[in-house]
């Protein structure tokens, strides 16, 4: 959310920066904020002179009606200006009425207006148009051929999906054995990598109630993504990102603590609608699955540094695990609403001969802490609003495809990297499962 300032001071940069997002439709929405916001402060300066001046009568009143003893005319003078105040009181009523009423709807517009984007993110439509900035490693394609990825991980008797449709439907999954082991030892290292950064490691809830929700999302996303209890006030969380910035609602932090830098573990839920390709089956694309996450508030003047840094992280730690990436700077029509810049790291499939998503880095400026007001207090005394930032360590069981793929031998092994053997039990391979 932007601004209201912008609407009354620059509202062609906010015209400007939907039509950068391909949003077109959205443009009548800044004229729409501007009268909402026209007829609202109307209203607060109309019920602010109604108060001044029902305080100046009333002491007319007093005073008239202690004249009115030794002149009656007085009572009567008192009575006129009585109905005034009353007439005045009436009215005050409806302003602050209309005060209400043209507050929600300015904030249920201002939430639709995209956030202003950073200068540096390019112009595009949609994910067609994202840009690769750089890669990291060297992307091999080896002789042997590379099976799916599910059916990779049945070769070690890791997975079974025909009983997880039975159970719980299509985009879920059991994990098994060694696979499972993996899964867990990846979390448990990328836990100890973020800690190692100076990350505090930290498990949320992992329900939140809808006015979180609505403080780090879009409605659209909220809709495409959120599992809402029914009956209750409460959402599954697609992400920790989401329950973790909703801790600071309403907190003013003290600005010598900050950045405040966290790391996160949850299960994740989503709906992930609509039909996917092949590729996006099996465990690509599913209903539940488990994250590492990265989040920082921080002063506005330090986010594009930690922007930098969250992104690196991304890349150095799926480095340690053998696998090539790539940077992938997210263009304008592809960021959600409330991001300032947003990069993708994806890593290189062998299967596949291309890259894929394993981890979103974005920056949010003050979108999120405008909506959930988020503020920090310098030691001068002054209060502004803090920048929230966040960035996917890692996200299995995606991208165990990426390390089963990129570590797999022509024997069918799959070749454990080293700094996840301490958390195998010291196991330096996978072998396929002998046929029973």
């Amino acid at each position: 959310m932007i601004d209201i300032r912008l609407i009354r001071e620059n509202p062609d940069l906010v015209r400007e920066n939907i039509k950068k997002k391909f949003q077109e439709q959205k443009l009548p929405l800044a004229d729409e904020a501007a009268r909402l916001d026209k007829a609202n402060r109307a209203a607060i300066n109309e019920a602010s002179d109604l108060r001044a001046r029902r305080n100046q009568l009333s002491k007319q009143i007093g005073m008239l009606m202690g004249q009115a003893k030794k002149d009656p005319a007085k009572a009567a003078e008192a009575e006129a200006i009585k109905a005034q105040v009353k007439a005045d009181g009436e009215r005050l009523a409806q302003l602050e009425e209309l005060e209400d009423k043209y507050k929600a709807e300015l904030r249920a517009v201002m939430m639709q207006i995209p956030q202003i984007i950073d200068p540096s993110v390019p112009i595009g439509p949609d994910d067609s148009a994202n840009v690769e900035v750089q890669r990291f490693g060297e992307p091999l394609v080896p002789e042997f051929e590379v099976p799916y990825h599910t059916q990779l991980m049945e070769s070690f008797n890791g997975i079974d999906l025909d009983s997880a449709r039975e159970v719980a439907g299509s985009g879920f999954y059991y994990l098994i054995g060694d696979v499972a082991r993996l899964h867990e030892a990846v979390l448990a290292y990328a836990r100890d990598f973020m800690i190692g950064k100076g990350f505090t490691y930290m498990i949320p809830p992992f329900m939140m109630h809808g006015a979180i929700v609505e403080g780090v999302m879009s409605q659209t996303d909220m809709d495409a993504m959120m599992y809402k209890i029914e009956g209750e006030d409460l959402y599954l969380i697609g992400t920790s990102e989401h329950s973790m910035i909703g801790r600071y609602i309403d907190r003013i932090i003290p600005a010598e603590t900050l950045p405040h830098t966290l790391t996160s573990y949850s299960p994740c839920f989503r709906k992930e609608k609509g039909s996917h390709g092949l590729e996006e089956r099996g465990v690509y694309r599913i209903h539940q699955f488990e994250k590492q996450e990265m989040i920082v508030v921080c002063r506005p003047e330090e986010s594009m540094d930690w922007y930098e840094k969250l992104w690196r992280y991304s890349v150095e730690l799926f480095r340690s695990m053998d696998i090539p990436v790539r940077q992938l700077e997210c263009c304008s029509g592809d960021l959600a609403d409330l991001k300032v810049k947003s990069c993708d790291i994806e890593a290189w499939s062998p299967r596949q001969k291309k890259y894929f998503e394993v981890c979103s880095c974005s920056n949010l400026g003050d979108a999120q802490a405008r909506r959930l007001n988020i503020r920090f207090k310098d030691t001068d005394g002054k209060i502004s609003l803090a920048h929230t930032l966040n960035n996917t360590v890692v996200a299995p069981p995606r991208m165990l495809i990426a390390l089963l793929e990129n570590n797999l031998q022509a024997d069918g092994s799959v070749v454990i990297p080293a700094v996840l053997r301490p958390y195998m039990g010291g196991k330096e391979k996978l072998e396929k499962a002998k046929a029973v």
